[in-house]
């Protein structure tokens, strides 16, 4: 399994170390040749600027050429909560795709938000708009 609790991890120390205090949140994802790559939000005054914990992985892993096969997000609200496990969201699942349907991300388990499970880009959006795309072999 590419998501396990080492990956998890390395999300949440990341997290720790770039916000010690108060909210803290990272992303982490795991590459085809089994590194892992963390990063944290981008906050700007203009908020439509900002950017989500996962692009800079996301950003590192294409730079380095390598293949994302898995990510996880977390995110407490202030010292001594949980974190929380994010599922990406829509943008995130785009940019994903890049990499195919078959990438694990980890989820919330249902009710018990801080704890984590697997699931397949594809079991997010079944009806991921460029189903019909391939389905009609018109892929570039």
């Amino acid at each position: 399994m590419s998501i396990d609790q080492a990956l998890v991890d390395a999300a949440i120390q990341q997290a720790l170390t770039r916000f010690p205090d108060g909210y803290a949140g990272a992303a982490a994802v795991r590459t085809d040749n089994g590194q892992i790559i963390t990063s944290v939000c981008f906050d700007t005054p203009n908020a439509g600027a900002n950017l989500c914990h996962e692009t800079g992985a996301y950003c590192e892993a294409n730079r380095l050429g390598a293949r994302v096969v898995a990510t996880v997000c977390v995110s407490r609200s202030e010292p001594g909560k949980p974190f929380l496990i994010l599922a990406p969201c829509g943008i995130c699942q785009e940019r994903l795709a890049i990499w195919g349907p078959d990438v694990e991300v980890a989820v919330a388990v249902p009710g018990r938000p801080s704890e984590w499970q697997s699931k397949r880009l594809f079991e997010l959006q079944p009806h991921y708009w460029r189903n019909a795309v391939r389905d009609a072999n018109e892929l570039e």
